[in-house]
């Protein structure tokens, strides 16, 4: 467990961005290390990565499979990030349930969309957008209703993202 945590700082520290991708794969490669004992470190490694071809792969791929692993906990956790100053943080705590299909955290999931459905920040905004677009390939019915339900929260952005496969228009 040591040697994972520090192997996977050892390349996240390198100088060069090509670097820090093979972090963020070496991290995922070890599947059995990829639990709630290194979420702070996927938590560090989403604050210094700061940028969306970093952080989305890290919101997925290693914060999601965490929180499909322990929902409740780390969801608590999730909780905490979707109020956090920092947008990237805000941002896995939006994704990362991307590809949680059928084990999406539905109520979770429409509760950080509208809790930051008003933020201008452009990668919160596409990442709302996304999320819901992902989720509703699961569950179109409740992403038709909650968008329209809610359509004046949503940016033209994030209603144009989540509403790409369905066949509805902003009223």
């Amino acid at each position: 467990s040591r040697e994972y945590h520090n192997g996977v700082l050892e390349l996240w520290g390198l100088a060069h961005r090509e670097e820090k991708y093979l972090a963020i794969a070496y991290a995922q490669t070890f599947t059995e290390f990829v639990t709630i004992d290194h979420l702070d470190l996927f938590e560090r490694l989403v604050r210094e990565g700061a940028w969306w071809d970093f952080v989305d792969d890290i919101a997925i791929r290693l914060v999601g499979v965490v929180l499909r692993d322990e929902p409740e906990r780390v969801g608590r956790v999730m909780d905490d990030w979707i109020s956090d100053p920092d947008l990237w943080i805000r941002r896995t705590a939006i994704i990362c349930q991307l590809k949680h299909k059928t084990l999406t955290d539905q109520e979770r999931l429409f509760r950080y969309c509208l809790d930051r459905g008003g933020e201008t920040e452009f990668f919160i905004r596409k990442a709302i957008g996304w999320a819901l677009r992902e989720y509703a390939k699961t569950a179109p019915e409740a992403v038709t209703g909650f968008l329209l339900d809610h359509a004046s929260v949503w940016s033209g952005l994030t209603f144009r993202e989540a509403a790409k496969h369905l066949d509805i228009h902003r009223p």
